[in-house]
């Protein structure tokens, strides 16, 4: 693997540098015999930032972060706190490695080493979370979550079909409380941001049980964006019994509404009708104030776990998810004249969206012995089956056929000259029916061969399979018996230095014919990673260095025409697609009392089989730092901390229009001080510098390249108080 091309950047230097230092620092506290800290995944970890919780999102054999063959990244409750985070986007911008692209007021996307990222998992089950245009998984509210799990690379043997990117996996709040405790936070802020959060856990008998939790948050703000207001509702609750000492389950429920008002569909016009690029007032928008875009994501779970007496664990899962959407839109395109405003039209959209799944997950791991040594086995299963439908209804006028678009008079006065709200259509138009079915059996071991040397072996055989309607095209494809395979390698160079190797997969059924009709083979990933994990100062600080390739083939490419019924159909051919390599370094702990430390630097460089640059929307190089310190001897009461997301350049470039976003850094301070052992007082500052950047940006022709802006500065003032 060559990364001549990847050269050492001065953030990625001064990570080193870090890492030297502490090094030698470690030294002293390193003075341990080999032989008596080969479990080193069974430590306990101290620090705000790092948990010593076992993961299955990667391998399912229920490993420590350094016994898992491949970048990780924990995103704690505390740190979750101290950034004052609320959704997943939040989390995933202040990820090493991923980022996202803001579509609009409701939908994300995200990106890691230079693919997307569409596998999610909810306590290490993944799930099939909505299609397209429902997307509002992706602003949902992270309060019902204990921490949230990032895997980077392929997780093909948990997830089955996606990209070779990353998982998201995100660990509910569980009832593990017989007293009665918790918490109620008071928040506000910029744009009259009202939030309201309270998070309860107790016994439900005498015994405890049988234990109960229950969290809601209330969410109502304005935006920095003209007309849109937020508007958000979460409630979750989980009931945990102890039906033996060995046999615990599990059952609950979630509710998840954001509704705003004044939402945007699409972005601002990047051009004006002479070429030149626009600049507009971060507050823009091309909304109304009847728009909306509301989606209801509800969730019923249940879960079963045996624990036998030979030390072996049977997991059952099952989650039923429910989504609704119903938008009433504008969606704004055309040549803006400069002068005189005009140019631009707004077509018109109502529609309304709903989509199920039930899922059913179990698994069984445990320890064996073979030839006088200890190794982990797991197996599982999974089976997954999603109908969704999506209906437009029409804007009723004197022409009920064609293109519905409104001429705008003045976009300038857009404010005072809105349109009105159209009186709608009651008759639905069919547009999506769609039915998707995945199923997958997969097992893996971890097998001991030295003290020092471990090897993970497994595999997953996956179906995936979708059919119905979407938009007028008749849609039948996916691929069924799919081998996907998963080696991982482990070396012990020191007790707290260990070296790791991985060779991952994944698979994505794509909906392209060949010129004899049949289906392309599914775009397979291929990830290949090495990499250094290594432990200091008693475990207090963890690092990690990783280098990767991916490698993505079968991707569709147009080869040619072919008549049907006197038609001209484009046929593809599979070609040997995207490559991707780069580099991450971490450090996450707490190296002296009181001060936690996240930091990480990644970079990556992708081409496709042309060696045109892919992906280019997505920052190649990206470095990430949020730390506090809390002052321990002196004023134990206040904790001051602060961080910078920066990240390179980016672009969009298409039909002949060019938008570039230069590199930018956004800074964030917090402090929080103790009013009594059990409140808090608490102030976040985001953006401190009020940079103005692009969140989302796309070029295409002139009437149809757009961006989004970033948020600008912004702060939020809470009050917590526990019991």
């Amino acid at each position: 693997m060559a990364y001549k091309h990847l050269p050492l950047s001065p953030l990625a230097a001064a990570i080193t540098v870090v890492l030297v230092s502490y090094s030698a620092t470690a030294l002293a506290d390193d003075d341990v015999s080999h032989k008596d800290t080969k479990n080193i995944e069974k430590i306990t970890v101290t620090g705000k930032y790092t948990v010593s919780n076992t993961i299955d999102t990667a391998t399912g054999l229920g490993l420590s972060l350094l016994e898992t063959p491949q970048s990780v990244t924990i995103m704690t409750a505390e740190r979750i706190q101290d950034q004052a985070l609320n959704t997943v986007v939040d989390v995933v911008n202040n990820t090493v490695g991923l980022s996202s692209s803001k579509t609009d007021n409701v939908r994300n996307g995200f990106m890691s080493r230079g693919f997307a990222v569409q596998n999610y998992q909810i306590d290490g089950v993944p799930l099939s979370w909505s299609l397209g245009a429902d997307a509002g998984e992706t602003v949902s509210d992270v309060a019902l979550y204990e921490r949230v799990e990032v895997v980077r690379g392929a997780t093909g043997l948990l997830t089955g079909a996606g990209d070779p990117s990353a998982s998201i996996n995100l660990v509910r709040k569980h009832a593990d409380s017989t007293d009665l405790t918790g918490y109620f936070d008071v928040a506000t802020g910029s744009w009259s941001k009202k939030q309201l959060t309270a998070d309860v856990s107790n016994g439900l008998n005498d015994s405890g049980s049988v234990r109960g939790r229950l969290v809601a948050k209330y969410v109502n703000s304005d935006s920095y964006q003209d007309l849109y207001q937020d508007r958000k509702t979460i409630l979750y609750g989980v009931v945990d019994t102890d039906i033996t000492d060995s046999t615990l389950l599990r059952v609950g429920a979630s509710y998840n509404n954001n509704n705003p008002e004044g939402a945007m569909w699409g972005a601002l016009p990047a051009l004006f009708s002479d070429g030149k690029a626009t600049d507009w007032d971060v507050s823009t928008t091309t909304a109304a104030d009847w728009s909306r875009w509301e989606t209801t994501n509800i969730n019923y779970f249940a879960n079963i776990n045996h624990a036998f007496s030979n030390g072996w664990q049977l997991v059952a899962n099952y989650n039923r998810m429910e989504y609704e959407t119903t938008t009433k839109m504008i969606y704004m395109s055309g040549l803006l004249d400069e002068a005189t405003g005009t140019g631009l039209s707004g077509q018109r959209y109502h529609s309304h969206g709903e989509s199920n799944s039930n899922n059913f997950d179990v698994q069984l791991k445990g320890d064996y012995q073979l030839f006088g040594r200890d190794h982990e086995f797991v197996t599982g299963a999974l089976y997954s089956k999603q109908k969704s439908y999506a209906d437009t209804y029409e804007p009723l006028r004197d022409n009920m056929t064609g293109y519905d678009a409104k001429p705008v008079d003045n976009f300038y006065e857009w404010q005072s000259q809105q349109f009105a709200e159209p009186e709608w259509s009651t008759t639905a138009n069919r547009q999506l029916n769609m039915d998707t079915e995945q199923k997958g059996f997969y097992a893996a071991t971890r097998l001991t061969i030295t003290d020092d040397f471990k090897v993970i072996g497994g595999g997953r055989i996956s179906s995936w399979d979708r059919e119905g309607v979407s938009y007028g095209t008749d849609t039948n494809f996916g691929d069924d018996g799919v081998f996907v395979p998963y080696i991982g390698a482990l070396y012990d160079v020191t007790a707290q230095h260990r070296i790791y190797a991985s060779y991952t997969e994944i698979f994505n059924p794509q909906n392209y014919q060949d010129a004899n009709g049949s289906y392309l083979d599914p775009l397979e990933g291929k990830a290949y990673e090495v990499g250094l994990k290594s432990s200091y100062l008693q475990d207090r600080l963890h690092t990690t260095l990783a280098l990767f390739k991916i490698d993505q083939d079968n991707l569709a490419t147009a080869a040619g025409t072919v008549v049907i019924d006197g038609n001209p159909v484009t046929y593809y051919k599979a070609a040997q697609g995207t490559e991707s390599k780069g580099f991450e370094i971490e450090v996450v702990g707490e190296p002296v009392a009181g001060w936690n430390i996240s930091a990480g630097y990644s970079q990556f460089k992708a081409e496709d089989a042309e060696g045109n640059r892919v992906a280019t929307t997505s920052p190649e190089r990206q470095f990430k730092l949020f730390t506090t310190y809390q002052f321990v001897d002196h004023l134990p009461q206040l904790t001051v901390g602060g961080g910078v997301n920066w990240q390179s350049d980016s672009y969009s470039e298409g039909g002949g229009v060019l938008i570039k976003q230069d590199a930018y850094a956004l800074v964030n301070l917090m402090a929080r001080y103790s009013l009594a052992d059990n409140m808090d007082l608490q102030l976040n500052l985001d953006n401190l510098f009020d940079e103005k950047y692009y969140a989302y940006m796309s070029a295409s022709s002139a009437a149809y390249s757009v961006y989004h802006y970033g948020t600008p500065r912004n702060f939020t003032l809470s009050f917590n108080y526990r019991f």
